[in-house]
């Protein structure tokens, strides 16, 4: 198989990855950071390169690209600790309403997000779910010719600053019952609507959020037996884990490269602590479980078009692996660079707070093993 990136994917890659040298350096996220976590000014710029359009079709605006074409961004920004919600706000917005949502929808957003205008972002997580996607409390109420819905989520990524959210609540059925969830789209400045804004542990801004009585647009209905809401939210936290593999891969080659650095500048008994075979063994442990991850971020790129039981199961395949990956490369580096990695004017411990972050976002990793063994016995039928 070829794994060899296209002469346009390429200059994809080399103009985020300028931009992100250029205008996305350290000092600037940390004054993002202090500003509370996310900056609509690099959001804007992010859409002067074309990539909040990555997504949408080219008849709304977009680029009209696929999952390739977002693993490359997704890497770049990785590598940049970009904090503005990339994959929330362009892909997953993008992908979901462009194919999911009735035409209204489509000729009222999708222009904006590609052109960086407004931010939509998915706000699934409820307490007590613990990342199962058919747990919906939030309830929807037919009311005339539209919907209401009343319900709390939790940690919407940039929940205070986006302008509208994709909300999946509950039509019928009980609370775990994936027959009853349908998606609907809620502006963030409608009445019934409120929000509480705070930073993470990795910098990044996200937000508790409220509905009493919203007033709602109907995306994706409940869907009966083909369970259509649900279907299309598996869809979108599919895209986002894909993305955030990606992103993960870009985050962990940056912190390799900087703890190379760091052990060949740093000396004891009068050497640089490369040259000790034991950590030169330790960094090559760090290099592999660097390259699994690679590996299988570019398997689930390659599923994502794949029908919807294949597509699943190798998201959570890929899922838990870089999981894995995640942890044991941060936490090796963090212990190669001793003391120093874990302040905050030192670069790698904010590279590994985005990893420890990442590896708990879209189903954590003893979730997404539970969820690979769950898919095999729905293949096979019976699994030992």
């Amino acid at each position: 198989m070829d794994f060899d990136f296209s002469d346009d994917q390429e200059m994809l890659r080399d103009s985020v990855r300028k931009w992100v040298a250029k205008g996305y350096d350290a000092e600037r996220r940390k004054r993002i950071v202090q500003a509370g976590g996310y900056s609509r000014e690099a959001w804007r710029e992010i859409a002067g390169l074309g990539l909040t359009g990555l997504f949408v079709p080219e008849a709304q605006g977009g680029m009209g690209f696929g999952p390739t074409d977002a693993m490359v961004v997704m890497e770049e920004l990785g590598r940049g600790l970009v904090l503005e919600p990339y994959a929330q706000g362009a892909l997953i917005a993008g992908a979901v309403l462009s194919a999911c949502a009735p035409q209204p929808a489509i000729d009222g957003w999708l222009e904006k997000i590609a052109g960086g205008d407004a931010l939509v972002v998915l706000a699934h997580q409820e307490r007590g779910a613990r990342y199962r996607l058919a747990h919906v409390e939030t309830s929807a109420e037919a009311a005339g010719d539209g919907w209401t819905l009343s319900g709390a989520k939790s940690v919407v990524p940039a929940g205070d600053q986006a302008d509208a959210f994709i909300v999946p609540a509950r039509v019928s059925g009980a609370v775990d019952d994936p027959a009853g969830i349908a998606l609907f789209l809620v502006e963030r400045r409608a009445t019934g609507v409120k929000t509480r804004g705070y930073g993470g542990a990795d910098g990044a801004r996200a937000a508790e959020l409220a509905l009493a009585d919203a007033p709602a647009m109907l995306l994706v209905p409940a869907g009966g037996a083909t369970h259509a809401g649900h279907a299309a939210l598996e869809y979108a936290v599919d895209i986002g884990i894909a993305a955030l593999c990606a992103e993960a891969v870009g985050a962990m080659d940056r912190l390799v490269a900087v703890t190379v650095e760091y052990m060949n500048t740093r000396k004891q008994f009068g050497v640089a602590i490369a040259s000790f075979q034991a950590l030169r063994h330790r960094i090559a442990d760090v290099k592999m479980q660097l390259e699994l991850a690679r590996s299988m971020s570019y398997f689930a790129t390659l599923k994502m078009n794949e029908p919807a039981a294949a597509r699943r199961r190798a998201l959570a395949q890929a899922k838990y692996q870089l999981g894995v990956s995640m942890r044991f490369v941060g936490q090796q580096c963090i212990q190669l660079h001793g003391g120093i990695g874990v302040t905050d004017e030192y670069i790698a411990g904010h590279y590994f707070k985005r990893l420890t972050v990442m590896e708990l976002s879209f189903g954590d990793t003893l979730h997404q093993l539970g969820e690979v063994s769950d898919r095999m016995q729905d293949t096979a039928g019976v699994f030992a």
